[in-house]
């Protein structure tokens, strides 16, 4: 995505605030940590009773948008968040001259292609709408995903930031839309097909491994880290964070409950 929009982007989430619990103020034993719903604040929530145990009050707070959980880390109001890519954090970090550093990767979410109207990506007609995300690392992401479909043929077809201007083969005349990576579930009954992020579709009740005309496999670079500032390397209940999110045991949860629509990381 070109950095023009991914400003505009997130100028106007900006403005979204979390829509997670209040919670009480943090003391020395609470860790704040900033989530999407699914399927991050679940696995937070697997291991609130681990870390409890360990003297550590699991403060989550659950956001709806990709801007608000760095915003907040970077002006210290939470402590960690777990939500995103590495592509999408260095493209924030660049946009927003904030410093937030990957401090775990954790899991990979497939990003899939949906539609309502057609069954698989040979059926999709010559001049059918495509809904992808307008984040930077999401847009060049889901581009990525339909050239190794065959569907389009890009510039650079490893550009993790490639945009719709980087398509230089586009045989079935494919109309392409950008929208806000949130709202893409929302669009489905609206597009022929929409690049829909796992967590996002999850939170809509679809099924990835059953329901994605296309999705990436398991060597997908694209990593969900938890993230903060330089800082958080140091802070022992951050440490103890890292050491249940990486454990046998949010492997065993992650495989059971999300059935290959989330893999570990680790």
């Amino acid at each position: 995505m070109q950095k023009r929009t991914f400003l505009v982007a997130l100028s106007a989430l900006t403005l979204l605030g979390g829509c997670g619990s209040k919670s009480a103020p943090a003391d020395g034993s609470t860790l704040t940590v900033a989530a999407t719903a699914v399927p991050h604040a679940e696995i937070l929530e697997h291991v609130k009773p681990v870390l409890a145990k360990q003297g550590v009050t699991l403060d989550i707070r659950t956001f709806n948008d990709y801007v608000q959980p760095n915003v907040q880390v970077a002006e210290g109001r939470i402590a960690v968040n777990y939500f995103q890519t590495k592509p999408y954090l260095d493209t924030f970090n660049q946009a927003r001259g904030t410093r937030l550093v990957t401090l775990a990767g954790i899991h990979v979410e497939p990003l899939g292609a949906y539609s309502r109207r057609w069954k698989t990506l040979a059926t999709v007609p010559n001049g059918a709408t495509v809904a992808i995300p307008n984040e930077g690392s999401n847009s060049g992401r889901a581009l990525i995903l339909l050239a190794k479909a065959g569907l389009i043929r890009l510039k650079n077809p490893a550009d993790p930031l490639a945009t719709p201007k980087d398509i230089i083969a586009n045989p079935r005349r494919l109309q392409f839309k950008e929208l806000e990576a949130a709202t893409l579930p929302r669009v489905l009954d609206q597009v022929d097909l929409a690049l829909i992020n796992t967590n996002y579709a999850l939170d809509a009740k679809l099924e990835p491994t059953r329901d994605a005309l296309a999705i990436e496999d398991k060597d997908s670079p694209y990593v969900n880290y938890l993230v903060g500032l330089e800082s958080a390397r140091s802070d022992p209940k951050v440490a103890k964070l890292i050491s249940a999110l990486r454990s046998d045991d949010v492997k065993a949860f992650i495989a059971q409950h999300y059935k290959g629509a989330v893999i570990p990381a680790f």
